[in-house]
């Protein structure tokens, strides 16, 4: 399959035996089936790629020209878009549906990209680790503080990217190199060999090494 990939939905974490009788934890993935809203020609676009739709949505949410790009495709709305590069295949035809048995198969190593889990304004220890200060000789209301941000005179500011207190969560993270450890088809389903990005019902994009996941 010229598809590198597919977009899916986190349901949820188990466990499961190999065909060894090992016991492992998997996440379970509800892989597509997406489908074909457009294609990226190397002659007209400069690149190919096929543009994958996932998930229901209604149109009377959607702006004009979204719901006119689904209308010329012939396709219903789709609630998420993701394009997939394809390495010099042809790309299947707009409205051709893409399953999971068509792009994955098991012993497979995959990446999985989604949204964090958002954990709102946290401070240094939660955010970046830090060890705090010690629980006694004289600490006094500066138990879980980050200490020292810099000097007054030189450099006379906070450097870029200083680690402290703020948003914590909630943004794009792929994990990567993860095994496919079975592929139900009839299920839609793909059970990978650890814990992926998001909370469940999260939307996740599951894609082969060579092709890297565009937020």
């Amino acid at each position: 399959m010229a598809i590198p990939g597919l977009i899916g939905r986190k349901l949820g974490m188990t466990q499961v035996y190999t065909a060894g009788g090992i016991l492992v934890p998997v996440t379970v993935i509800q892989a597509g089936p997406c489908t074909v809203v457009a294609t990226r020609q190397p002659a007209r676009d400069g690149y190919a790629a096929a543009q994958l739709g996932f998930g229901p949505a209604k149109a009377t949410r959607m702006s004009k020209p979204v719901q006119g790009q689904f209308k010329k495709a012939g396709t219903g709305p789709f609630a998420v878009l993701r394009e997939f590069r394809l390495a010099g295949e042809e790309a299947p035809a707009v409205g051709a549906e893409i399953r999971v048995g068509d792009v994955f198969k098991p012993g497979e190593v995959v990446h999985v990209a989604g949204i964090t889990k958002g954990r709102g304004t946290a401070g240094v220890m939660k955010r970046h680790n830090f060890a705090g200060f010690p629980g006694s000789h004289g600490t006094h209301e500066y138990f879980r503080h980050g200490g020292s941000i810099g000097n007054r005179s030189f450099p006379g500011r906070i450097f870029k990217g200083k680690r402290m207190a703020g948003r914590y969560g909630a943004e794009w993270v792929t994990t990567r190199n993860l095994q496919v450890v079975a592929v139900r088809s009839d299920e839609n389903l793909l059970l990978v060999r650890g814990a992926v990005p998001g909370a469940r019902e999260g939307t996740v994009v599951i894609h082969k090494p060579a092709e890297e996941a565009r937020g």
